[in-house]
């Protein structure tokens, strides 16, 4: 291997480059020396293969020649040659296009719908297989009954369960809640760790004709009592403790803090006089008939981040696995007999999804019993055989900081994908490289859509940190703060679509998503979400946070995303936060809050983050102040809680 004094990039690499005839061509033709190379050398040889072309810049180039990805077979299904035609009858036909999608996925009905969407629906509250009888656990537990359905590690062993196995478990469960005098319609919460046991409860509720009720094990006493009681609820499921990174963390002391009703626990606790240990409910089992229900009916109340004030209780139905079953399909291209590992929590919409977008599929779920930046994590991966990884940005970053690139075997890993907050490109090439360039599908959506409403597909150039589409079945405008069709703006979502909510329990839904909101310019019904978008070069976009985390500095809109992004990578800086925050009813100052290392100077940091900003943003931009945080608040979903910082003024 030759040296190149300025970026390590070897000689024979760099011939490749100059040899290409094409960026695209150089980019892939430079990967074959990059396996074992640190990510410097991956960065320079990245930016050395696109010097002279536009951005964005394509990491993954999709190979139609390979016909065996879901995409690829959904476009021969429908008799669509092509991406945009199949986009594009998704979102003008929903009715065709969610009926398709019911038989591609194998959906189980008691009784066929009359209609999949009938005529003279409102677009606000469309009436989803009208006529239909379901539930959505049978369509997680159909097909191939010796096939992998859970892989979960405990007390450092890996262990697999069939859905036989799982399916036996889940009627157990269901028969117990009936003996223990759980009733269909009955809400029942789940505050606990993502392991075997909580996706056994969860399938379970739904069986018997409960409703799930979602609580994260991170929130506090409070925060889980506010969620018990906004959603009447009747019975909670939890367990004694929460192992992370080395500390046990009480979870059922907390329920019980929370003054939660009756609680199933698993493990071993001394238990409240009207509370019964995991164990001895499933030991009672004897047997329980799957509740067959309309398909507008409550499976799950999720809540929003609730950063302010009360947050949101988002129902979802029986009709809305398939949502994200459909997802799973077209953009991750999740297949029969693949394992998905997305390290989550039943209290993040991504839960549910996961449980619904692996099984529905025909893959299996893996499931850690521990965080994703411990390094048993990286072993697991490898052990499970995960060939679809999940990630939140921020977890890629903690990976950067510990050097794990090279350190495991994750060959298997075909297809990655990101979710619940923006990507920085940096981030995702470092991902890009940790899975051997393979594609990575940027997913962005919402609880109250049950998925997500863009995304990438296998089939797409994929640029670190971009969007590549609408998500299909959807259609979405970016309008500015005129409500006019603009590059760059708030996200409004043009219903309907299996997924999206029609209630809230505890506000007005027509309030909260319709009312005042623009049409658009040939007159459809807008939703609002509240995202900002931008548009790029190519048909791609790129996420700018909430609509709420833009600023106005010095008459210039920017958002905390496009200012954290360019941020990133500056030595000794773990990861910030932007805020804008106003003295005196004055105007917007930039305010960072960060957390850094502790051998980095603030004043110096500070000064190289303000030429980071004028040179690669607007050389207008002060930052005038920088606030060290030991780490930044977070919701369950692991995003930054702006809001709080700015509410804080410190």
């Amino acid at each position: 291997m030759g040296n190149d004094p300025l970026n390590g990039i070897p000689d024979a690499a760099q011939a490749a480059i100059e040899a290409a005839p094409n960026a695209q061509a150089a980019w892939t033709a430079v990967q074959l020396y990059l396996s074992s190379a640190p990510f410097e050398t991956h960065h320079a040889a990245y930016r050395r293969a696109y010097r002279d072309h536009p951005e964005p810049w394509p990491t993954w180039l999709p190979e139609w020649s390979d016909r065996t990805s879901n995409l690829h077979r959904f476009l021969a299904n429908t008799g669509h040659d092509g991406l945009t035609g199949l986009a594009e009858w998704s979102s003008h036909q929903p009715g065709a296009f969610w009926g398709a999608i019911a038989d591609d996925l194998g959906i189980v009905f008691a009784e066929p719908a009359v209609h999949v969407l009938g005529p003279g629906f409102d677009p606000r509250a469309p009436d989803w297989f009208a006529g239909a009888k379901l539930n959505a656990v049978a369509s997680c537990l159909a097909g191939d009954q010796q096939r992998t359905a859970i892989i979960h590690r405990r007390n450092g062993a890996v262990h697999r369960l069939t859905v036989t196995e799982l399916a036996d478990l889940v009627d157990k469960f269901a028969s117990g809640l009936v003996g223990w005098g759980v009733r269909p319609g009955d809400r029942v919460a789940i505050a606990m760790s993502m392991n075997v046991e909580a996706v056994v409860a969860y399938l379970g509720i739904i069986h018997m004709g409960g409703v799930v009720v979602s609580i994260a094990d991170s929130f506090a006493p409070d925060q889980i009592s506010k969620r018990l009681v906004i959603a009447d609820t009747a019975a909670v499921v939890t367990e004694a403790t929460v192992d992370r990174l080395g500390k046990t963390l009480p979870m059922y002391a907390k329920v019980c803090s929370a003054e939660a009703p009756r609680a199933i626990v698993v493990g071993e606790a001394v238990l409240r006089p009207d509370d019964v240990a995991w164990d001895d409910l499933m030991s009672r089992a004897s047997g329980s008939p799957l509740h067959i229900a309309d398909p507008g009916d409550h499976t799950n109340i999720l809540f929003s981040s609730g950063t302010t004030g009360e947050p949101k209780a988002i129902p979802w139905s029986h009709t809305t696995p398939i949502k994200a079953a459909a997802d799973g399909y077209l953009h991750q291209d999740i297949q029969h007999g693949d394992v998905v590992c997305w390290p989550t929590n039943l209290g993040w919409m991504m839960g549910p999804w996961a449980i619904y977008a692996s099984l529905v599929n025909g893959a299996a779920l893996a499931l850690f019993d521990d965080a994703p930046t411990a390094e048993s994590f990286g072993d697991f991966v490898a052990e499970a055989g995960v060939t679809m990884l999940g990630v939140v940005p921020s977890i890629v970053r903690a990976w950067r900081a510990q050097g794990w690139l090279n350190r495991f075997d994750w060959s298997s890993i075909r297809v990655a994908s990101s979710t619940g907050e923006p990507s920085s490109a940096d981030d995702m090439l470092y991902l890009s490289a940790m899975i051997g360039h393979r594609p990575i599908i940027e997913y962005c959506g919402g609880t109250e859509i049950g998925g997500g409403y863009i995304a990438s597909t296998v089939l797409d150039a994929l640029t670190p940190a971009t969007f590549s589409r609408v998500s299909f079945g959807w259609d979405m405008l970016l309008l500015d703060e005129n409500g006019e069709p603009a590059e760059r703006g708030e996200v409004w979502l043009v219903p309907p679509s299996v997924g999206m909510s029609t209630e809230l329990l505890n506000r007005n839904h027509h309030a909260e998503y319709y009312e005042g909101a623009p049409s658009s310019p040939d007159g459809r019904i807008l939703r609002r979400h509240g995202d900002q978008m931008e548009r790029l070069p190519g048909g791609y976009y790129r996420a700018e946070g909430r609509s709420d985390d833009t600023m106005n500095l010095g008459g210039i809109k920017v958002s905390s995303a496009e200012i954290e992004r360019c941020l990133s990578g500056i030595a000794g800086l773990v990861e910030a936060a932007a805020v804008a925050e106003r003295i005196d009813g004055g105007p917007e100052q930039l305010v960072i809050h960060a957390v850094f290392d502790a051998n980095t100077e603030p004043s110096a940091l500070l000064a190289e983050m303000q030429e980071r900003i004028r040179s690669e943003l607007n050389p207008l931009f002060k930052v005038s102040r920088l606030v060290r945080s030991d780490k930044l608040p977070r919701t369950a979903s692991n995003k930054i809680m702006r809001r709080s910082l700015r509410d804080a003024g410190t």
